[in-house]
């Protein structure tokens, strides 16, 4: 099968089309890929680095603004019809079975210009609460496939919905939890927390990860591993030294988690933001979490996931207007010292995830191929 992917602007929209790749393989060793993104985002880096040697093509297009008058929405239109025309210029050379999209604004021109060429069509929403080009695409597009259940209603416009849950869950699913250990030079019996802030890190988490420092003494048998992200690291760790007098010996601080996947399965909870890639791939570890979701965020979505998780009972969520390293410490605290509230949580995230996403997606695309 020959698939276009399309997504961009953050790793959140790339993993998942990934992970469909890597499914698509598993199934159909011939499958060839053609990924279609822009070239200031994340996506050519990530998907030159995947190793499923795929040709990578650009198509420039912005959001709009929040101003429906602004000059800028005008040229975002005329920037759609040409990333439109564009769009069609490519698939009628790569001619696709189908064609993916899995968010971001570059989805907008590359799966309007797939339908509208009569190429079969998926897109894929990651978040609780749908974007904006996935609520315009919906209505277009062959199949929508949302991550969260009781969502598949937010596009009342679609011909079909499906609930897959998100694919990034199922490449989780073979992460190795001893590596993960080794990498970090800890014991395979250390119960580890993980606290990030995202791939970039968050000055909000850092602050109160600052304050938490001293802290983490009081918890002798649990190690704490923080990711500050590459460009705090240097004034955060400076400041944790500061403030504890040392590094205690139970918190390590690096800039950056390069082996996430293994790490995080080999974590007793994890303190993150609540973007929807992390999201599935706690659920499907069934890892218990406490999520702090960024305000900063367009229709605030990440609160909007953080509560689905937490409404079940599989995750903590605390609001950043709360977020201080006292009210952290108290919440990893309460949950690390109660291994029925522990096991609980984590059974609670395990109920919540879909291990098998990616091949859900893929049995999806199967069906649209062979009805077209």
């Amino acid at each position: 099968m020959r698939i276009v992917f399309s997504g961009g602007g953050t790793g959140g929209h790339v993993y998942p089309a990934l992970a469909i790749g890597e499914q698509c393989l598993s199934d159909q060793p011939r499958s060839e890929f053609l990924y279609i993104g822009t070239s200031s985002g994340l996506e050519r880096d990530i998907v030159a680095r995947s190793g499923l040697n795929m040709p990578f093509e650009a198509v420039e297009i912005t959001g709009f603004r929040r101003k429906l008058a602004s000059l800028d929405n005008v040229k975002t239109v005329m920037r759609f019809l040409r990333g439109v025309q564009r769009a069609k210029g490519i698939l009628k050379q790569y001619r696709p079975d189908a064609v993916v999209g899995t968010g971001g604004y570059v989805c907008g021109p590359v799966l309007f210009a797939a339908a509208r060429l009569g190429i079969p069509t998926l897109i894929h929403e990651q978040n609780a609460l749908p974007g904006l080009t996935n609520r315009f695409l919906s209505r277009y597009v062959d199949t929508v496939a949302v991550s969260f259940r009781g969502t598949e209603g937010k596009f009342p416009q679609a011909r079909r919905v499906v609930y897959t849950g998100n694919p990034r869950a199922t490449s989780m699913v073979k992460a190795d939890k001893a590596k993960g250990l080794a990498s970090l030079g800890l014991p395979q019996d250390a119960q580890l927390v993980i606290v990030v802030g995202g791939s970039r890190g968050a000055k909000a988490i850092n602050e109160a990860m600052i304050e938490l420092a001293p802290l983490v003494k009081a918890l002798p048998g649990t190690h704490f591993v923080f990711g500050t992200g590459q460009s705090y690291y240097d004034s955060t760790s400076a400041r944790i030294v500061e403030t504890a007098g040392a590094l205690p010996d139970n918190l390590q601080v690096l800039p950056y988690i390069h082996n996430m996947p293994e790490v995080l399965a080999a974590s007793k909870l994890i303190v993150n933001r609540a973007g929807a890639s992390l999201m599935a791939e706690i659920t499907a570890l069934g890892i218990p979490s406490i999520l702090i979701p960024s305000p900063n965020v367009t229709d605030n979505h990440q609160e909007h996931n953080a509560r689905s998780l937490a409404d079940e009972g599989g995750s903590v969520m605390l609001l950043e207007k709360d977020l201080s390293g006292s009210a952290l410490f108290d919440q990893i605290h309460k949950i690390i010292t109660d291994p029925l509230r522990w096991e609980h949580m984590a059974k609670q995230s395990a109920r919540m995830g879909q291990r098998d996403s990616a091949s859900l997606v893929v049995q999806e695309l199967n069906r649209i191929v062979r009805k077209s």
